[in-house]
């Protein structure tokens, strides 16, 4: 199980050093209902991490990838495929997102954080008027329709379908992977939740140092998960 977990580190990772569920969460927590609106974004995130991990653990297996302990074929040219795409995000954010970090980490308004982060979307700006419903499928919808979300929850359930260890030890791998993935986004809004306007100066210094550095970080993780996921397939392509 030490080894799953071991393997699963870099997903885990990519997942907690996300950039736009950072700054979809700091537009969040600038809002005026910030408190219910953030637990309300960390339930829909929650709900999302679940889904994915269900659907591609289930899948999977409905796919049976275990065949014989020998991974069918296809699973290489579905990891090359996955590990351009991240190659592909992990470039653009080395090229677009060092400018925008810094203007983030500096945004006062939910309006600011968008100015400073083109990605998210513009209705976000409305986000002082946001139902705690709406921020649900906010953080819900922050972590399906990301790539590299999506793309690290698939990964990290066929490592675990592929792994040669028991059903317990499986389960027990995926609730570590979740409970760390859910973090990122639990922390601030517990504090916030907490602690109540108490809290503003610790976030807003918190925040600063995410915007600062989460950008490059972010593209190294991507590059590390991609070379990992190229080995895996070129090595199951010359095997067969």
């Amino acid at each position: 199980m030490f080894d799953l977990i071991l393997l699963l580190v870099p997903l885990i990772l990519g997942l907690i050093v996300s950039p736009l569920a950072i700054m979809a969460l700091i537009a969040m927590l600038l809002s005026k209902r910030a408190e219910s609106n953030g637990v309300a974004f960390l339930i829909g995130w929650i709900t999302a991490i679940a889904v994915t991990l269900a659907i591609s653990f289930e899948g999977l297996s409905l796919l049976d990838v275990e065949r014989d302990s020998t991974p069918p074929p296809w699973l290489a040219y579905l990891r090359f495929v996955i590990a351009v795409v991240l190659i592909v995000l992990g470039i653009y954010l080395l090229r677009r997102g060092r400018g925008r970090a810094v203007a983030m980490a500096h945004a006062a308004s939910p309006g600011e954080v968008i100015n400073a982060a083109p990605q998210l979307p513009g209705w976000l700006r409305a986000v002082d008027t946001f139902t705690p419903m709406r921020s649900a499928w906010l953080g819900f919808g922050i972590f399906i329709l990301n790539p590299v979300d999506t793309s690290c929850g698939i990964l990290a359930m066929l490592e675990v379908r592929l792994a040669a260890v028991s059903d317990n030890q499986r389960l027990a791998s995926i609730a570590v992977f979740s409970l760390v993935a859910i973090l990122p986004i639990a922390i601030p809004v517990i504090v916030l939740a907490i602690r109540g306007q108490k809290a503003r100066p610790f976030l807003n210094a918190s925040r600063r140092w995410i915007a600062g550095h989460t950008t490059l970080l972010a593209s190294a993780l991507l590059f590390l998960i991609a070379a990992i996921q190229l080995v895996k397939a070129f090595s199951a392509v010359l095997k067969t």
